[in-house]
């Protein structure tokens, strides 16, 4: 096992991922002061990043799971869940409680965010894996997960700052549909 692998994994990492930090902020910031939320989320995130990296080392050892051309349609899954959490805000737009945490927030559909998300992360993965080869991938994949954790509790710590807190607890729920549609946009756009 190469150790000299982790700092370049980490670096396409972090590079890689960065939106999905925002949307962990997010996603934290809406689950605030429910117990159990937060592991429905870690376990969410974990889960869909499994699946990016299930696909990817696939593709790499040439199983083309998905083609290249299929790669866009994930932005689907953000929108459909942007469009649905912007629905859901405008109709509790005159409530005065905050609404309780919704499937929006439970593991599937952070998955299904994480996932869809992922497909430039797949873009970049699948090169990097397949010249790599089986033992610096091993190397890449085991890194991942780690920062996984890491990502994770930094998008805990954002949500949990107060200027940070305050604004999403006031915001997230017109900013949580807004980056989740515009994610979804983008992922269509950039890839077709």
């Amino acid at each position: 096992m190469d150790l000299g692998l982790v700092g370049p994994a980490a670096g396409l990492f972090a590079v890689t991922n960065v939106d999905d930090l925002v949307i962990l902020a997010l996603f934290f910031a809406r689950a605030a002061g429910r117990p159990g939320s937060g592991a429905w989320i870690v376990a969410g995130q974990y889960l869909g990043f499994v699946a990016i990296l299930a696909v990817a080392v696939a593709a790499a050892f040439g199983a083309t799971l998905l083609p290249p051309a299929i790669l866009p349609f994930l932005g689907l899954l953000p929108l459909a869940l942007g469009l649905r959490a912007a629905w859901r805000a405008w109709r509790e737009r005159g409530e005065a409680a905050r609404a309780e945490v919704t499937s929006a927030t439970g593991p599937l559909a952070v998955a299904a965010v994480t996932f869809a998300n992922g497909g430039d992360n797949i873009g970049v993965y699948v090169p990097v894996f397949a010249t790599a080869g089986a033992g610096a991938m091993f190397v890449y994949v085991l890194v991942f997960l780690a920062l996984v954790a890491v990502w994770c509790a930094a998008g805990r710590f954002l949500a949990t700052r107060p200027l940070v807190a305050t604004t999403l607890a006031r915001w997230g729920h017109v900013v949580l549909p807004v980056v989740l549609i515009g994610l979804g946009l983008l992922i269509l756009t950039e890839a077709g």
